[in-house]
């Protein structure tokens, strides 16, 4: 009998998923939905790299509906899972709740930024977990040197030229590190501007940035962005950021005009408040080492999870109780092992755990600029900015998307990063009604 699959959420885990299902099983096996808001995946380690102009924004977005040929998309918001139905709510972008059931669900919404009542971080600052938004970081700071550039030395050309980034994990560092090296090169075509009118900050609330790495590799980082100009805060929390005005826990004060939060990330509210599926205390799915949904005693049947919305077991660590870490190389690999046993339990086989050992951690830290560590071994420099490029570029998904950022890449080598700011297409009609006339 032809079975339903329903996959929530298009990201990583949720694409691999769905296009392995698609190699895997036979049309007269599975009917595959896929649901999600926007109809694309979002290549997430790229995102530091669009903001810095080294890939178009495009390039970061796998589409849905052009790779994965058999699966029907669905554009919409899950609002609720009820499993005890097999059912669930799809909120489109027009229309009322539309209700689909299925045999099988698949879980993949991913994980939310992470925010905190912060006054002032909801009016002013920018997330970094979608293209738009790198794109918008982008626009935003080439929009500013040109307004700064007409400006006399003073306090507004100073908050024009002020970039605030709260969160000290990878995303966070990456993305300083990115901006700083596209600000700085930004100065040899204002000659109005120097590098001391530029001011980054980078807010991390712990005694160290980049978790993933051991203490000395992070030290280095911090060092690596202090000579390069940059002022790295450790052990700071936002106080407050109203009207753009930050204020540290330190007592430090100054205007901002780019606030960037990437403080880390938080269960998906669709799965961690409107689900009767198992959570954990923390709001994300109980998964079992074979990615079903459940406990080791027993499993939710036809219910599977992975990704950053999941707590999976990370059995190659050898330590109880420890979960895979929500990155990239987790989320594509438990991705194509969930439809393996999808398909493998459909067929009346037994699913095999998930067991993977990290390949390294490696971040760049802008052009020419990287850090690669492998349990002892430690890589610093342009050799762990090439392993970065390389490795990506290996891992985002389809020859297309491959040959398209090396394109990028090779014209950026010859012919330096694109600095127009598209900022005005956040406001298409304003020339058309205006007609020309002075603001």
């Amino acid at each position: 009998m032809k079975k339903k699959i329903v996959i929530v959420g298009g990201g990583y885990a949720g694409f691999y998923a769905a296009w392995n299902l698609e190699k895997t099983l036979r049309p007269d096996e599975a009917d595959i939905t896929v649901i999600d808001p926007r109809p694309y995946m979002t290549y997430q380690p790229f995102l530091p790299e669009v903001m810095a102009g080294s890939v178009e924004a495009r390039h970061a977005a796998v589409s849905l509906r052009k790779h994965l040929r058999r699966s029907t998309v669905v554009a919409g918001e899950v609002t609720r899972v009820e499993h005890a139905r097999r059912a669930l709510q799809v909120r489109p972008a027009d229309g009322g709740d539309v209700e689909l059931g299925y045999d099988v669900i698949v879980i993949t919404a991913g994980a939310v930024t992470r925010t905190f009542p912060i006054p002032g971080i909801a009016e002013h600052a920018i997330g970094m977990k979608h293209v738009e938004e790198a794109v918008a970081i982008r626009d935003t700071l080439l929009t500013s040197f040109d307004r700064a550039s007409v400006l006399p030395p003073g306090p507004e050309r100073q908050r024009l030229l002020t970039v605030t980034f709260v969160g000290g994990g990878f995303s966070g560092v990456e993305g300083f590190g990115e901006l700083l090296s596209l600000a700085t090169s930004l100065l040899r075509s204002y000659p109005e501007l120097s590098l001391a009118d530029l001011s980054f900050h980078l807010v991390e609330a712990a005694g160290r940035i980049l978790p993933e790495v051991t203490d000395e590799p992070g030290r280095w980082v911090v060092r690596a962005l202090e000579e390069r100009g940059a002022h790295v805060h450790l052990n700071t929390q936002l106080v407050s950021a109203v009207g753009g005005h930050v204020v540290l826990s330190t007592g430090q004060e100054f205007d901002s005009e780019l606030i960037v939060w990437a403080a880390g990330n938080a269960a998906n509210p669709v799965v961690a408040q409107h689900t009767d599926l198992p959570v954990d205390d923390r709001g994300f799915l109980r998964v079992r080492a074979d990615l079903r949904i459940g406990t080791a005693q027993a499993a939710v049947p036809d219910a599977w999870a992975a990704g950053d919305d999941a707590a999976v077991p990370d059995i190659a660590v050898g330590t109880p109780g420890a979960r895979t870490v929500p990155n990239a190389q987790h989320a594509v690999r438990q991705g194509r092992h969930l439809a393996a046993n999808v398909a493998a339990v459909l067929r009346g086989k037994t699913p095999k755990d998930y067991a993977h050992q990290s390949l390294g951690v490696v971040a760049t830290l802008g052009l020419g600029q990287g850090v690669f560590q492998y349990r002892r071994l430690v890589i610093r420099g342009f050799p762990a900015w090439v392993m970065h490029r390389g490795y990506h570029v290996l891992a985002v998904p389809t020859w297309e998307r491959k040959v398209r950022v090396l394109a990028v890449w090779l014209a950026a080598a010859v012919f330096g990063r694109d600095i127009v700011s598209l900022a005005s297409v956040q406001h298409p009609r304003d020339a058309f009604v205006r007609g020309g006339a002075p603001r």
